[in-house]
């Protein structure tokens, strides 16, 4: 099982954006706006940062369409990045990238800068990604000079997320900005860390010129998230999505997600890969996306729905999906029943039973190897996450890298897992010691949320 870290994810970067958006394929979510005056076709810069949930799917970033069916889109195709114009029933030009784009843990930066005034072709649609051009493609054919895009006009839609019918967006995106007018590379939009050159990180860009019809999303405002905060007021018109959406697993502050890279078959994904469901018998384990070895670390998960015998709990990065939590000696769950296993058989202690509706907490002392469960907010056996070595109520854990797992056994289980960007409503709100997380229920002191700034403090 691999260790998953972003290569993005470092501690701290000058600047921090504090909001995402979670897009949730296939749902309907996205936002929209028609420009109410024209602005400059041939010159713009799309520029955001975007952390995938699935892969191998047609996914639409940005696009825009008129009623005639013409239209402009940058999307996912599969995993490659491709940009192409659709007009009078024929493509005009194209370009993919010949590379993948199968990471599901870290944050890309993706600019394109569009400019058919350029004398030479392929300087007419530049790709960047995390601050580097693309030059290799699979397919490359450019506009010719002078080229009218069918962005900045008032007779085409522009749609952030989709198409405009279907083959939505699936991932969390952040600072995402439209400049009208100039074709911008990635230094207006970022830089590389200075201890870690080959880490390409975010800067302000309030002091941007947006242009016309620019604008700049900062997820900011949860009422509003479709708020343009350049200065232009160009906001965009929200649709289906609710302040539920609006994260704090962004582009400098990169938080765990359940792995959808490792599962077998039957097994959904969705809410930005925080939810699992299972739809067949036998157990299927699964696992953060982000491990540790050292450290005191707190997550929740929300039962949805039980099915047969759910559990939660953690594993190694040894472990397979197949191999149900606690069958090991390097994993431990906390069965509905009530029951604790480790390395196949009853750990013992006093732990209540759940079900559908109960949250669960895991509190993790890779320091003492040490864990504790909760249900409810109240820590089970007696345990006291803050006894140390002492280990009040708790088990005993092995050492080497641990990932927090939930176990979806059954037909129509159905865990949410909350590592401090929930998908679930919270009614309380609790952060961890660093203002980190959002917690149905308080986090033991000492104890932090699996995110890259707290790893790169304590991990």
């Amino acid at each position: 099982m691999p260790l998953i870290l972003g290569t993005n994810s470092i501690k701290d970067t000058g600047y921090n954006v504090a909001n995402s958006l979670r897009f949730n394929n296939p749902s309907t979510d996205y936002l929209n706006r028609t420009p109410s005056s024209n602005g400059n076709r041939r010159t713009w810069t799309f520029s955001f940062w975007i952390k995938r949930t699935t892969t191998g799917l047609v996914q639409y970033i940005l696009s825009s369409n008129d009623a005639s069916g013409n239209y402009s889109t940058f999307r996912f195709n599969g995993d490659q990045i491709e940009y192409y114009d659709y007009f009078s029933s024929a493509v005009q030009y194209s370009l993919k990238t010949t590379r993948l784009f199968t990471d599901t843990s870290a944050f890309y930066h993706i600019l394109l800068a569009y400019d058919t005034t350029q004398g030479t072709a392929s300087n007419r649609i530049k790709l960047y990604i995390n601050g580097v051009q693309e030059t290799s493609f699979a397919t490359s054919s450019y506009p010719t000079q002078n080229y009218d895009s069918f962005f900045n006009s008032t007779s085409y839609v522009n749609y952030l997320g989709t198409e405009g019918g279907g083959n939505n967006a699936d991932g969390y995106m952040s600072e995402v900005c439209f400049i009208d007018g100039t074709a911008l590379d990635p230094t207006s939009f970022g830089e590389f860390d200075e201890d870690s050159p080959k880490i390409f990180k975010p800067k302000d860009v309030s002091g941007l010129t947006f242009g016309t019809n620019g604008f700049y999303l900062d997820f900011e405002d949860s009422s509003a998230l479709g708020n343009d905060v350049s200065g232009n007021n160009n906001d965009l018109t929200v649709n289906n999505l609710t302040a539920i959406d609006q994260t704090t697993d962004t582009c400098t502050n990169n938080f765990a997600t359940l792995n959808p890279l490792l599962k077998l078959s039957n097994v959904t994904f969705s809410n930005g890969n925080t939810t699992v469901s299972h739809t067949s018998t036998g157990h299927q384990s699964i696992f953060s996306t982000i491990g540790f070895d050292t450290g005191k670390w707190y997550f929740e998960a929300k039962l949805e729905s039980k099915g047969n015998y759910p559990a939660i709990g953690l594993g190694s990065d040894t472990d397979l999906p197949s191999v149900f939590l606690g069958e090991t000696a390097d994993s431990i769950s906390y069965f509905y029943q009530g029951v604790i296993y480790k390395n196949n058989a009853d750990a013992g202690g006093t732990f209540a039973s759940y079900t559908a509706g109960d949250i669960i907490g895991v509190a993790l002392d890779m320091d003492n190897y040490k864990v504790y469960f909760s249900k409810n907010g109240t820590f089970q056996n007696s345990g006291d996450p803050t006894s140390g070595s002492t280990g009040t109520g708790a088990i005993s854990v092995t050492t080497g890298v641990k990932l927090f797992a939930v176990d979806v056994y059954g037909a129509t289980t159905t865990w949410s897992a909350n590592f401090g960007n929930p998908s679930f409503a919270i009614s309380s709100g609790n952060s961890d010691g660093n203002g980190f997380g959002n917690f149905e229920y308080s986090v033991p002191s000492g104890y932090f949320s699996l995110c890259s700034s707290n790893l790169a403090e304590f991990g």
